[in-house]
């Protein structure tokens, strides 16, 4: 749906039909917020230690989750881009950052509903269209905020080697008035979005360049060093570089 994508980066379909649950996998962090619609009788996953019987969203900015999907649950996922979920949660995200919560606890007797007329459903197209219409009526009609977008916009143009005071500057506000706005729209200040993003892009590199060193990819991603490289894949996957890429159960 065209009007939507503006601010949903992707809607899929997760159904797990395996006969038992699947293994733990651990996702990595990415700035974004995903709702996970359940339609089935099933609870959804274990999210690090807890059980989520019903839909649910996760608030992954800095942070790793271990998942394990349970056998026969089925939902829907919508990834939002950064910056772009609070126009349909209308909550400051940073008060749920790197954490799960209910979408029953945010939308209310919202949540049954959608559950219900999804489950009703024939199919999964049908499934995605409902759903379509039900983001369509949570989100606000208040204007875009143009800082932060602009913001975003030279992160990405910058792989996210920037400074927060060029930030400001050139979106003409004080730091901290920047990082209130970062904070209510993408649940991460300006400083730690950078470093996240920084981190994700090196991620690419590794994809994209296999055949490269570690130390070649920490310098080629803007890491002033080798000690910070290391230090951020300890934050955001666990492990240090050279074990992170031999592990099987991370996706990013």
């Amino acid at each position: 749906m065209t009007s939507l994508r503006p601010y949903v980066k992707v809607i899929c379909t997760m159904d797990c039909d395996e006969g038992t649950d699947i293994s733990h996998i651990r996702v990595l962090p990415d700035t974004c917020v995903e709702l996970f619609v359940n339609y089935t009788s099933t609870p959804v996953a274990i999210i690090g230690d807890e059980l989520h019987k019903r839909s649910i969203v996760s608030f992954r900015m800095s942070r790793p989750m271990d998942v394990q999907m349970r056998k026969g649950a089925g939902c829907l996922a919508v990834c939002f881009h950064p910056g772009m979920a609070y126009k349909f949660f209308q909550i400051p995200i940073h008060t749920l950052a790197d954490t799960t919560a209910a979408l029953s606890d945010i939308w209310n007797n919202l949540a049954e509903e959608i559950e219900d007329n999804l489950a009703c459903a024939c199919n999964n197209e049908t499934r995605v269209g409902i759903l379509q219409n039900y983001l369509l009526q949570q989100l606000t009609t208040a204007k875009n905020d143009l800082q932060v977008a602009y913001c975003l916009q030279q992160a990405q143009f910058s792989g996210g080697l920037l400074s927060v005071s060029k930030l400001a500057n050139d979106a003409g506000v004080s730091q901290r008035h920047l990082s209130r706005k970062f904070l209510q729209c993408i649940g991460l200040s300006p400083k730690e979005y950078l470093r996240v993003y920084r981190f994700i892009q090196s991620l690419h590199y590794i994809k994209k360049y296999p055949a490269l060193s570690l130390t070649e990819i920490a310098y080629k991603s803007g890491y002033y060093d080798q000690a910070h490289f290391n230090r951020d894949y300890k934050t955001y996957t666990g492990y240090a570089p050279g074990k992170f890429t031999h592990a099987q159960h991370i996706i990013h």
